[in-house]
C-alpha cells in the first residue's frame, strides 16, 4: 500500500491551475527540488474554502487519529468502493472535505512476507493528481488536528504484478472543481472519478537505498588507523 510519494517543492506555484491560491507556506527558491511525503507527515492539499469561496492549500497530517491515541495514524487510506458507506469517511466525503495532491512519483511494496521492498512508480505525466479526504479533529491539544487519508482503488496491471492489490486514486484534470467541492456533484459523479488508471507510459523500478557513507578513522575513534 502506498505510504510515500514525492511532489514538487514549489507546490503553491504548481497548483495555481486557473486562479491564484492563498498558501500559508512559502516555497520561494525551491522550484527545482522534489519533496518526499510520508505517512504522519504534513501533506499539502488543494481544497475549497467554503468561507472565502476560493481554493487554497491546506496542510494536513497523513493519517486520521487512531481511536484512543490521536498521535498514532489509523487509518491512512480510504477504499473508493465503500467511501460513502464507512462512518470514518462518509462525513468528509459527502461534506466536500475532499482534497487533491499533485505527485511526481509514489511507492508501492509487494504484499509478500519478509522485509518490504519498495518500488518507485513514475506516472507518465510530470504532475499527477491523486484524491484525498481531510477532516478537522479536536484531540484535546491547544490546536485542532487537520488530518487526511489517501483514496485508493484496485491496482492496475503494472502494480498488481508486484503483487499488490491497491493503488492511489488518480483524478482527471477536469474533475478538480467537483472533487474539491467548488462545483456541486452527486455521489455517483464523485464515485465515477475514482477509478483504476492503466498507464502505458508508467515506469516502475526498485527503490535504491541511499548508501551510508563509510566513516573514516579519527583520533577519537581510531578504528582502522593501525
Amino acid at each position: 500500500m502506498c505510504g510515500k510519494f514525492t511532489a514538487m517543492a514549489s507546490y503553491a506555484e504548481v497548483v495555481a491551475f486557473e486562479q491564484p491560491l492563498s498558501a500559508d507556506r512559502d516555497y520561494k527558491g525551491e522550484a527545482d527540488r522534489a519533496l518526499t511525503f510520508r505517512v504522519m507527515g504534513n501533506i499539502p492539499l488543494l481544497v475549497w474554502d467554503k468561507e472565502t469561496r476560493q481554493r487554497r492549500i491546506l496542510f494536513a497530517r497523513w493519517g486520521f487519529p487512531a481511536r484512543g491515541d490521536w498521535r498514532r495514524p489509523d487509518p491512512v487510506h480510504a477504499r473508493a468502493e465503500t467511501i460513502e458507506q464507512k462512518p470514518t469517511f462518509r462525513g468528509a466525503f459527502l461534506d466536500g472535505q475532499r482534497g487533491i495532491s499533485l505527485i511526481k512519483t509514489f511507492c508501492e511494496a509487494p504484499d509478500v512476507p519478509g522485509p518490504a521492498q519498495q518500488h518507485v512508480i513514475t506516472p507518465g505525466a510530470k504532475k499527477s493528481p491523486i484524491a484525498f479526504l481531510w477532516r478537522k479533529f479536536d484531540v484535546g491539544a491547544p490546536e485542532p488536528l487537520y488530518a487526511c487519508v489517501m483514496v485508493t482503488v484496485p491496482a492496475n496491471k503494472l502494480i498488481a504484478g508486484l503483487p499488490t492489490d491497491r493503488m492511489p486514486a488518480f483524478l482527471e484534470w477536469g474533475d478538480f472543481s467537483k472533487w474539491i467541492g467548488e462545483e456541486p456533484a452527486s455521489v455517483d459523479e464523485l464515485k465515477a472519478m475514482l477509478k483504476t488508471v492503466e498507464g502505458i507510459e508508467w515506469r516502475m523500478q526498485k527503490e535504491e537505498k541511499d548508501a551510508k557513507p563509510r566513516r573514516g578513522p579519527t583520533v577519537s575513534d581510531p578504528v582502522g588507523l593501525f
